[in-house]
């Protein structure tokens, strides 16, 4: 029965979705070529919060807990754990400050209204996950960027999706890299829950009435900890956060 109610409502959400994608994908191009980085950026938090509230058709709510002062000229390492696609606009949008950029696989460049447009343009860096040496020298010099313009880069470290909502194992080296060429940033451990189950049945329909959590915890710096300290508190907090 949940199911079938799901339909009718899906199909109205990818509707506004899409056009959502469309109609900033047009506007991120005019600011970019016309008014330059801080422009384009204002476009994609705005496109990010129209896609977060969009959800609202749905019934889906998004709560964003961060007790946390966001510093400026700061850069961060924002690390997460990784349920579906509807992670990435809320913290864009509440963590706009930070200027949040993606490390993203190769495919997500192409064809994809708004978003690859954004990934391509906006500071984030693509990788081809079957070439492991151009992901590290991406990784590099994504850092280098990142250290260079104050700007902060999103990571999550178990690399693929959790479809249960199960923390997975985190991968060491992209986060390595990041922390070695990053290294006057702050790591910022960010704890989304529930959001696994607006794609349990896949991509259509979407379940109705989800309740998806974030919540920001405590940074530390990236210099003053040893990688094995800052990836054991990354892991053991948003473990914790989970259970």
């Amino acid at each position: 029965m949940k199911k079938i109610i799901a339909f009718p409502f899906s199909i109205l959400f990818y509707l506004v979705f899409g056009s959502i994608l469309v109609v900033f994908h047009v506007i991120q191009i005019v600011a970019l070529r016309g008014f330059g980085y801080q422009a384009h950026k204002t476009s994609v938090d705005f496109l990010n919060l129209c896609i977060t509230r969009s959800l609202l058709l749905l019934g889906t709510r998004v709560s964003f807990n961060n007790p946390i002062p966001i510093l400026s000229n700061q850069s961060y390492i924002i690390v997460s754990n990784h349920q579906s696609l509807y992670d990435i606009p809320p913290i864009i949008w509440y963590l706009r400050k930070t200027h949040p950029k993606f490390i993203s696989k190769k495919e997500l460049g192409k064809g994809i209204p708004s978003v690859s447009y954004n990934l391509r343009h906006g500071g984030s860096v693509l990788i081809d996950r079957k070439d492991r040496r151009q992901a590290i020298t991406s990784i590099i010099d994504f850092g280098e960027y990142l250290t260079k313009h104050k700007r902060s880069g999103v990571i999550f470290p178990e690399g693929t999706r959790s479809r249960d909502g199960k923390l997975k194992k985190f991968h060491e080296s992209g986060l390595q890299t990041m922390i070695k060429y990053t290294p006057e940033a702050l790591v910022l451990p960010v704890s989304i829950q529930n959001s696994w189950k607006l794609q349990q049945w896949g991509s259509f329909p979407l379940p109705v009435g989800v309740k998806i959590q974030f919540k920001v915890h405590e940074p530390i710096s990236a210099k003053a900890h040893t990688f094995k300290e800052i990836y054991d508190y990354c892991h053991d907090v948003i473990s914790k956060e989970l259970n």
